[in-house]
């Protein structure tokens, strides 16, 4: 199947140093690639799909038992989320899932904001379903690990230089269930409005109804699934770590069908307290570094508080205080 698009399509499984040139060019042009020879088999990328299906399709008041919690971890309801409050008159036309990787609240790492236990379905509503999205996750964790090889090269750094920024990383699930609302752009109605991600990088599938649209050369291009590949685009923190030298893009979805619509997205971000400053190779005296030093979770916390309206980012921490 041969699929027109604005985004080039990369196949992993050649050579590290052919693959390595051709992400270079789409994180410098599109920000966007399809990312194909992944390893992943359909089959396990469908047994997901089916599960979240069915975790949608849950009671609500199952879902609201789920509500998203001082983690971000959890339900978070039609509307929750205004991916462009400028121009949005409304909410999103989703309902979604955070799950992120399973950390315990007694150690360390669990006193961290955006760190903690996942909330799960109940095991006799949803049989399978905690094995199901634990496999997926680690699937993708070591996809993001092989992309990050590929991002090192690209910038003419060593193949393991990102590793260290890995060993504890924020990787969450983000499932998402759009309504069969039609968009109205124009009375500012979107299924998500337009955004460009915030972290690292963010590996997408999608079920084969359209609506997801990139802007690239001043208007906007659907961007449909291609059979087998991820959909995988950089966020704001690499553009930050690179000096704007790779591409985080604006994307947006639109609902034309008047059909339902699945998705669920992978982010896959540095450990919380990463330092995140220009490259060394990407500043230079003409292209001084554009942006200030900040952390990972500091620079994520950031874009939550401005997104979401369920999540509090200071509650983690006042209730800490409150109990010591």
């Amino acid at each position: 199947m041969v699929v027109e698009s604005v985004i080039p399509l990369v196949d992993i499984s050649q050579d590290e140093a052919t693959a390595a040139k051709q992400v270079c060019r789409a994180c410098t042009e599109q920000g966007f690639m399809y990312v194909t020879g992944h390893g992943i088999p359909s089959e396990q990328v469908d047994a997901v799909f089916a599960q979240l299906k069915a975790a949608f399709a849950m009671p609500l008041e199952a879902k609201q038992a789920m509500i998203a919690d001082e983690n971000n971890r959890g339900w978070t309801p039609f509307a929750e989320e205004t991916l462009d409050p400028e121009r949005q008159s409304k909410g999103d036309t989703k309902e979604g899932f955070y799950f992120g990787r399973e950390v315990s609240p007694d150690s360390p790492e669990g006193k961290l904001p955006l760190h903690g236990p996942n909330q799960w379905p109940p095991e006799d509503l949803l049989p399978g379903f905690r094995q199901t999205i634990t496999d997926y996750f680690q699937a993708l964790t070591n996809l993001g690990m092989r992309m990050l090889r590929l991002l090192a090269l690209s910038l003419g750094l060593p193949a393991e230089y990102f590793d260290e920024y890995f060993t504890s990383p924020m990787v969450a699930l983000r499932p998402l269930h759009y309504s069969a609302e039609v968009s109205a752009p124009n009375a500012g109605v979107f299924a998500a409005g337009a955004h460009s991600d915030y972290g690292m990088l963010t590996f997408l599938k999608t079920d084969d109804v359209p609506g997801l649209q990139v802007f690239l050369n001043h208007r906007w291009h659907d961007v449909a699934p291609v059979p087998g590949a991820f959909i995988v685009n950089l966020g704001d923190m690499l553009e930050r770590w690179t000096n704007g030298l790779f591409k985080s893009t604006l994307h947006r979805v639109v609902n034309t069908s008047g059909r339902e619509r699945y998705s669920m997205a992978f982010f896959f971000e540095p450990n919380f307290n990463t330092r995140v400053e220009c490259l060394p190779c990407c500043v230079s005296d003409d292209t001084p570094a554009a942006y200030e030093p900040t952390t990972a979770g500091e620079h994520l916390l950031a874009k939550y508080a401005q997104t979401h309206a369920g999540y509090d980012v200071n509650q983690k921490q006042q209730r800490q205080q409150r109990q010591q």
